[in-house]
């Protein structure tokens, strides 16, 4: 139960002065029913209290209902300022979202803007450069090409690993070919120089006969291609053919193995005349 002040009330009257006694008093006797009636002075006493109480009361019911009254407003006030709240909150947010929209907008319409705008400046640019690039590249490249940067991995190959080799072995088919042919001119200066020994001592041994004198006078003279040397003359071109064959032989075949069997047949040949002679 609240506690309520009482309401404010008038001012009591102001109650008689009556001096104080002087003396002192010895006794004083009191009759019954003298001095003081209680139900006579306790009635105004308790209709006092009771209406007092009474007040009381309807001022604290009258207060209770004041205050539900007052709850009740105040809840509907807060009801009411919570729709109003929830409302603007509402507004505001709708509010954000179209700003923030109108942002986004305008961010996306500036970065459209600014797209186009490089994309332009691209595009002059690479034109720009295309036209300035046109002559620029192709003297570059050449220039490269011909310092060797560019090149042709196949062609480098051939370069670098096959021609120095077919080269090498060039150089030593033609070194091999040249000590052949020198071989080959040595052995048919040698040859030469050796028929022609042999022919001059064939010609020495074997001279033409002088006519004989016989009893019946100057005989008749011989022919000298109906003699003996004839014939030995006759037979040297038979020896001569395999040897200008071996010739021919030898100066087609430059291989060492050519060589050995073009000595063979020397040797033999070789071996033949001077059987015959």
């Amino acid at each position: 139960m609240e506690c309520q002040t009482d309401a404010f009330l008038d001012k009591p009257p102001t109650p008689l002065f009556i001096p104080a006694k002087t003396g002192q008093d010895v006794a004083t006797q009191i009759l019954e029913g003298e001095l003081f009636d209680f139900d006579l002075e306790v009635k105004p006493m308790l209709e006092v209290l009771v209406g007092k109480t009474i007040e009381q009361a309807l001022l604290e019911v009258m207060e209770e209902e004041e205050l539900a009254d007052l709850r009740a407003t105040q809840y509907a006030f807060e009801e009411l300022r919570n729709v109003e709240l929830a409302e603007v909150q509402r507004l505001e947010e709708q509010e954000r979202r179209h700003r923030e929209e109108k942002e986004r907008r305008k961010q996306q319409q500036w970065e459209v803007m600014h797209k186009h705008k490089e994309t332009s400046q691209k595009i002059a640019a690479r034109a720009f450069s295309q036209r300035y690039l046109a002559d620029l590249l192709p003297s570059v490249f050449d220039s490269l090409k011909e310092g060797g940067y560019f090149f042709d991995p196949i062609e480098r190959d051939i370069e670098l690993g096959f021609l120095p080799w077919l080269m090498n072995e060039v150089d030593k088919t033609m070194e091999h070919s040249m000590v052949g042919r020198t071989v080959l001119d040595m052995l048919i200066r040698e040859v030469v120089e050796r028929r022609l020994n042999t022919y001059e001592q064939k010609e020495d041994k074997h001279p033409f006969l002088k006519p004989e004198d016989g009893p019946g006078g100057p005989g008749p003279m011989r022919d000298p291609t109906t003699g003996d040397e004839f014939q030995e003359q006759r037979s040297l071109p038979s020896t001569e053919a395999p040897y200008e064959k071996l010739i021919e032989e030898e100066e087609e075949e430059e291989d060492p193995i050519g060589l050995r069997r073009s000595l063979g047949r020397e040797e033999q040949f070789q071996g033949r005349e001077s059987w015959e002679g």
